[in-house]
């Protein structure tokens, strides 16, 4: 019977990973380079061939196999399984070695579990990590990551670290919520320096209120160091204040997904449509348009500047400046893709940037992928 396949392209820095079905009659695949016309994204997508090289202590064995340069990555629907079936006995493995380790030291009683320590890595740009976050980073025995961590910052971890992913997005998720919570617990108790990778900060829709309250009821102690939230760090960077006196006297976050799913986004559009506050959603291309009706129903201007924001404050960022009307269609047209932010409120005709915009011609900005300025 032949085996079907998915494997994908080498990535490059003009390259994007794409996924194509072949045939394998008893023979290792080849791989096929098929590139984009985009800038690859600086964050770990779920398939990226740079996170399984970060993880390749996990998968040492199965690249070894392969007889080219190119390891073969399995089909989407049985990614999360086969991860996991590699990973374990590994992961077994590591904590046998931290156990022995702790022992060598002056013994379990003696030296008691290691710290977990919960740090936001900021929107995507690596400059923008606090000095208390770089150096958690870089003495870490294990850190878990997400999908939002960009590929810079995983590249400041230290040499002697072990990386693990642990990314969700729509869709598909590496691992489950409670099989992180065990996780960090598992390698906590064997003493490990555990670090929680987490995008923007953990604290901000980034469910480390969740762990840290599992940990703390399992007598785990767990260090929160901040990051600069999405919010703050994309609005900087497009010169839009969150806040502006005679113009925006509060901002609001919202998350576009409920806790069970579904397109609407937490019924809070009748108290959001505030026309003197700065509305940001994160994670709401999915549910924009339903959030953006009921804005209008409840009274916010149809005429609201706004702003999505893909990648932002990476060299791969693009903007879709719009009235609030418009704005669902456009990010559409211009094809934005997940991670995006959205601002919305008057706040945003204060960017530099939202002259060049109008009813009529809503524009689509991006940056120069090697000077990181506006185009």
């Amino acid at each position: 019977m032949a085996l079907v396949s998915r494997i994908p392209s080498i990535s490059s820095s003009s390259g994007a990973i794409q996924l194509r079905k072949i045939k394998s009659f008893g023979v290792n695949p080849v791989c096929c380079i098929n590139y984009a016309s985009h800038s690859s994204s600086p964050f770990t997508e779920k398939h990226s061939i740079e996170r399984y090289q970060r993880d390749s202590w996990i998968y040492k064995n199965e690249l070894e196999q392969q007889s080219g340069s190119c390891p073969i990555l399995p089909d989407p629907s049985y990614v999360r399984d086969y991860d996991i079936a590699l990973q374990l006995p590994e992961l077994k493995k590591m904590l046998q070695v931290l156990r022995e380790k702790r022992e060598g030291e002056g013994g379990c009683d003696r030296k008691g579990p290691g710290n977990v320590f919960l740090v936001g890595t900021g929107p995507g740009d690596p400059e923008l990590l606090t000095v208390k976050a770089l150096r958690v980073i870089q003495n870490a025995d294990l850190l878990l990551y997400d999908r939002l961590v960009s590929n810079e910052v995983l590249d400041l971890v230290g040499p002697d670290a072990r990386l693990l992913y642990v990314g969700k997005t729509a869709g598909y998720h590496s691992r489950t919520q409670e099989e992180i919570h065990e996780l960090l617990l598992s390698f906590a108790e064997a003493g490990a320096n555990v670090v929680r990778l987490k995008g923007g900060d953990p604290l901000v829709f980034g469910r480390g209120g969740e762990e840290m309250d599992f940990l703390q009821q399992k007598g785990i102690q767990v260090k929160v160091i901040p990051g600069i939230t999405a919010a703050s760090g994309i609005s900087a960077e497009l010169g839009i204040p969150l806040t502006h006196r005679g113009v925006a006297n509060s901002v609001r976050f919202l998350t576009g997904h409920s806790r069970k799913g579904g397109t609407d986004p937490l019924f809070v559009a009748e108290n959001a449509a505030d026309p003197d506050s700065t509305l940001v959603v994160y994670m709401g291309l999915s549910t924009l348009p339903s959030l953006a009706s009921k804005l209008i129903h409840h009274g916010l201007p149809t005429d609201t500047p706004a702003v999505a924001i893909e990648r932002g404050t990476t060299p791969q960022q693009r903007m879709v400046f719009a009235e609030l009307k418009n704005l669902a269609d456009d990010i559409v047209s211009h094809q934005l893709e997940s991670p995006t932010l959205i601002i919305i409120g008057k706040v945003v005709a204060l960017s530099p940037l939202w002259p060049n915009s109008t009813e009529e011609t809503p524009i689509l900005v991006e940056t120069n992928s090697s000077t990181n300025t506006l185009q």
